[in-house]
């Protein structure tokens, strides 16, 4: 998994609330396995019209936002059903961050296995984001996963909080295998010992 520690790139706003996991990626698209080739079809359903073209008032389909690294969307993201396709459509696209006022449990968790940075923030302050965000691709912000703190294009800065573990994770590049493959010497440990002990087994 890709480590995260600090980003400075274009912010896409996306003001909508409730947006589910079915928008972030169609069920059509769940087939595969595979985590990469997923963001052609993030958000299909807005992005494109019924011939495959694209809508061109769809905030990722203009040119200032093809490149977003940060998305700024409203309350109550990645709700609906838990399919981890949607962080990986997210991931593909090339979007590393997700600031909103709410995220669904599951998402939010899947979100930091996969490399993206979910930063809930009170409305008052994702609305100001927002709004720099709405300035296009000559305004960037900043995340800095370390100092926990956003920096708007303007130098505004807001701190946000993360759960020391899952920071610990994302900045070291530690999913659940990885997590795992830490401990590779205790568990090669425990299986010489076992396989002594029962050799039977």
């Amino acid at each position: 998994m890709d480590k995260f520690d600090t980003l400075t790139g274009i912010a896409a706003p996306m003001p909508m609330i409730n947006i589910d996991t079915d928008m972030i990626i169609p069920k059509q698209f769940l087939k595969t396995i595979k985590r990469s080739g997923l963001g052609v079809n993030l958000f299909d359903e807005m992005r494109y019209d019924d011939d495959g073209a694209e809508i061109p008032t769809f905030v990722l389909n203009q040119d200032a936002y093809r490149d977003a690294e940060i998305l700024v969307a409203g309350d109550n993201f990645g709700c609906g059903s838990s399919r981890e396709h949607a962080p990986w459509a997210i991931k593909d696209f090339g979007i590393r961050c997700v600031i909103a006022p709410s995220f669904a449990d599951i998402f939010f968790n899947n979100c930091f296995k996969n490399g993206i940075l979910p930063i809930a923030l009170p409305q008052e302050q994702v609305d100001v984001l927002m709004k720099d965000a709405e300035k296009g691709s000559n305004a960037r912000m900043s995340i800095d996963l370390d100092a926990q703190i956003i920096t708007t294009s303007d130098g505004e800065v807001f701190t946000f909080d993360v759960d020391p573990f899952k920071k610990h994770c994302l900045m070291n590049g530690l999913d659940d295998i990885g997590l795992t493959m830490e401990k590779s010497a205790a568990i090669d440990s425990f299986e010489t010992a076992a396989s002594q002990a029962r050799p039977w087994v």
